[in-house]
């Protein structure tokens, strides 16, 4: 999907700070936060159209934003704005996968043939490895056409079923036997999961998430759009590949039911934030629960049931996850003790990988 690409004109969008009065001669000096503005517009001047970021830490709440929030303008990314979240939507079905189990309607360790029979006919499948990923079942995405082939423009607004994708997927066979062996990334799983979620509790899993996680934790800006091809609210234009010459298509208004329960949700930075600080924080799930959340789903894995986690440059590690929505992409990770939390969400040109630079961006809001 990387094509080269002509050089983009980028804007920095400039934050609004409010001078102190003169009399107030020994208020404090507001945080230098120079070196994450610096950073942030590195990652865009590397490959994105935009980006927006989020920092809290015990020096307050950060907020930046760089280049442009739509191509051809000089109008500024939204730093409150909503973005396709991709697959940090796992980590939400995955809360609601292990709420099912704490309230004692499942078992990690339930065959998935026994909760969807004729669907997945291997009954040594267990729940345990859709959520970490060892299940081996292919992976639906490497079934589906991508920009910039016609194909893939061709599907733009139809709608898929979960049925249709699982079926796609099941129809190869599988990446490794026995399940639970090794680790291979497979959004099939967590369609299959949502699956699970309706039979278990007679909802769909968008009604499920919204009910036990969006609604309780006042996520305003959460949502989980089903055929709906908007993004509510202010946003940042997401682009794809649209020919092999580097030319960029909009593809913000599409059909999300392509992603499903793998990742479909629309969020904002803030609202990630409140979400990993109350999963993390043992709002959501019991401990010993969130603690098999961290497990890793093999030696020296940083994934476990639906969350991610890797160590950071001055050795501190953090949990969270992120995601990619073909236009958009997002990163979301806290450390242990919630002292500090960083949201990335950018639009990408398409012209490199940027997971190194926004990698080096948590880093030095967390290690300072």
């Amino acid at each position: 999907m990387k094509k080269a690409y002509r050089a983009l004109l980028t804007t920095t969008a400039a934050l609004a700070v409010l001078a102190a009065p003169a009399a107030v001669a020994a208020a404090p000096k507001k945080p230098d936060r120079s070196g994450l503005q610096s950073r942030l517009d590195g990652i865009v001047a590397a490959g994105a159209v935009g980006a927006l970021a989020r920092v809290r830490d015990e020096r307050g709440v950060w907020r930046g934003a760089s280049g442009v929030a739509e191509l051809g303008t000089a109008r500024p990314v939204p730093v409150d704005g909503r973005f396709r979240a991709g697959s940090i939507t796992k980590t939400f079905v995955a809360t609601v996968i292990l709420q099912l189990v704490d309230e004692d309607e499942l078992r990690l360790d339930d065959p998935v043939a026994a909760w969807l029979p004729g669907v997945v006919t291997d009954d040594r499948i267990r729940v345990r490895h859709l959520l970490n990923h060892t299940s081996g079942l292919y992976d639906v995405v490497r079934t589906l056409p991508m920009p910039p082939q016609p194909e893939f423009f061709a599907n733009r607004w139809r709608t898929w079923t979960s049925d249709e994708l699982i079926a796609r997927a099941l129809a190869h066979p599988a990446t490794f036997e026995p399940p639970g062996e090794a680790y291979s990334y497979s959004n099939t799983g967590y369609l299959l999961l949502g699956e699970i979620i309706e039979k278990v509790t007679g909802q769909p899993y968008d009604a499920e998430i919204e009910r036990r996680i969006i609604w309780p934790l006042g996520l305003s800006g959460t949502t989980l759009p089903g055929t709906s091809p908007r993004i509510p609210g202010p946003h940042p234009h997401g682009y794809v590949p649209g020919d092999g010459e580097g030319n960029l298509l909009d593809y913000t208004r599409m059909n999300p039911s392509l992603f499903g329960a793998g990742g479909e949700l629309i969020s904002t930075a803030k609202d990630l934030d409140t979400f990993f600080a109350a999963l993390l924080g043992g709002r959501l799930l019991p401990g010993h629960l969130l603690a098999q959340m961290k497990e890793p789903a093999v030696e020296g894995r940083g994934y476990g049931l639906g969350l991610a986690w890797w160590v950071t440059s001055c050795g501190i590690p953090v949990y969270g996850n992120d995601g990619d929505a073909l236009a958009y992409q997002a990163y979301s990770f806290s450390t242990v003790d919630l002292s500090r939390q960083v949201t990335v969400a950018l639009t990408p040109n398409h012209t490199g990988d940027l997971d190194d630079l926004v990698e080096a961006f948590v880093s030095e809001a967390v290690c300072g």
